[in-house]
C-alpha cells in the first residue's frame, strides 16, 4: 500500500514539524503574507500563508505548470506576485522564499494597487525565516503529493487504454449525464478528467431546451450537439487542446445508440464512445 504508507508519511512530518514549532504567529507584526516557493519536475508548488493581525489566518497552495523548461524561482515568485495580487488587495509586507527580480519596481507596482506602501523581503534569520521555511516545507510536500497522485491517475488511465484497446492513453475523457425533476429543470452535464485528475474549470452544464424533461435520450442528444457542434464551428480541424481520447456516456444502449447517431452525424465517428449502465445489483 504505497500511496497510503506515502500519504500517512507526510502527515507525520506535517505533524512532527508542528510540535517542533514554538510559534506559529508572526509577533510584532501586523498584516503579512508568506509566499514560498517549490519546484520539481516541470512543475512548481507555491504556499501562501496569510498573517491579518499577526495571526495564521490559513494558507492555500497554487499549483503552476511551466512551458518554459529553463525558467527561475525568481521569475516564478516575480510572475506569481503580479497575479496573486491581481484579485487580492496586497499587504503591506510580503515575505519570499526566494528574491524577486527588479523588487523595487514590483513593490511599488503593489504600492499603487494597495494605496499604500508595500515592502518585498526575503528573511534571512529569526521568526520571519522560520515562517518562511515552513511554508517552503509546505510547498515542498504539497508538490510531491500531486506528483505521486498524477503517477498513480497515469497508470489508471494506462489500464483504461488497455481495458478498451484504445490507440493511445486517453488525456481528456468527457463523461455525460441528464436529469430532471419530475419532468421539469431538465438540464445536461459534462465533467472532464486527465492525468492530474478532475478538470473542473471544464465542467460544462446545458439548460435543455428542445428535448422534453424525462426523454432521456432526446436529451442526451441535444446536449452532445451542441457541445461538438459548438467545438466543430470553433476548431474546425480538431488541433485544439479541447477534444476529448474518450466519451463515457451514463446510460444504455439507448443512450449509447442516441450518442453514437450524433457523433456520426457530426462526422466525429473516430471518438471513442463508452455507455455505462447499471447492472442487476445496479452497481
Amino acid at each position: 500500500e504505497f500511496e497510503r504508507a506515502a500519504s500517512l508519511r507526510d502527515r507525520i512530518r506535517g505533524l512532527t514539524h508542528v510540535q517542533g514549532s514554538s510559534r506559529i504567529n508572526l509577533d510584532g507584526v501586523g498584516d503579512a503574507d508568506v509566499v514560498a516557493l517549490h519546484m520539481a519536475a516541470g512543475q512548481s508548488c507555491v504556499q501562501v500563508f496569510f498573517f491579518r493581525g499577526g495571526r495564521n489566518n490559513g494558507n492555500r497552495p497554487y499549483f503552476l505548470t511551466h512551458s518554459k523548461a529553463d525558467i527561475t524561482p525568481e521569475e516564478v515568485m516575480a510572475s506569481f506576485l503580479a497575479q496573486l495580487y491581481d484579485d487580492l488587495p496586497p499587504p503591506p509586507l510580503v515575505l519570499t522564499s526566494h528574491e524577486v527580480p527588479e523588487a523595487p519596481l514590483v513593490a511599488e507596482a503593489l504600492a499603487l494597487k494597495a494605496g499604500r506602501r508595500v515592502e518585498l523581503h526575503r528573511p534571512q534569520r529569526g521568526d520571519k525565516r522560520a515562517v518562511v521555511e515552513h511554508a517552503e516545507t509546505n510547498a515542498r510536500e504539497a508538490l510531491e503529493r500531486r506528483l505521486a497522485e498524477s503517477t498513480a491517475q497515469g497508470q489508471l488511465l494506462e489500464g483504461v487504454q488497455r481495458l478498451l484497446d484504445l490507440p493511445d492513453r486517453p488525456e481528456r475523457i468527457e463523461v455525460y449525464d441528464n436529469s430532471h425533476i419530475m419532468g421539469t429543470n431538465a438540464y445536461g452535464a459534462m465533467i472532464v478528467g486527465g492525468p492530474s485528475g478532475f478538470l473542473k474549470s471544464a465542467y460544462r452544464k446545458f439548460g435543455i431546451k428542445e428535448a422534453k424533461a424525462g426523454d432521456d435520450f432526446g436529451m442526451m442528444r441535444e446536449m452532445l450537439e451542441r457541445r461538438f457542434g459548438r467545438a466543430l464551428k470553433e476548431d474546425p480541424s480538431r488541433t485544439g487542446e479541447g477534444w476529448p481520447d474518450l466519451v463515457v456516456i451514463d446510460g444504455g444502449q439507448g443512450q449509447l445508440s442516441a450518442a453514437a447517431a450524433v457523433m456520426e452525424e457530426l462526422g466525429l465517428h473516430d471518438i471513442p464512445l463508452l455507455a455505462m449502465a447499471k447492472g442487476p445489483d445496479r452497481d
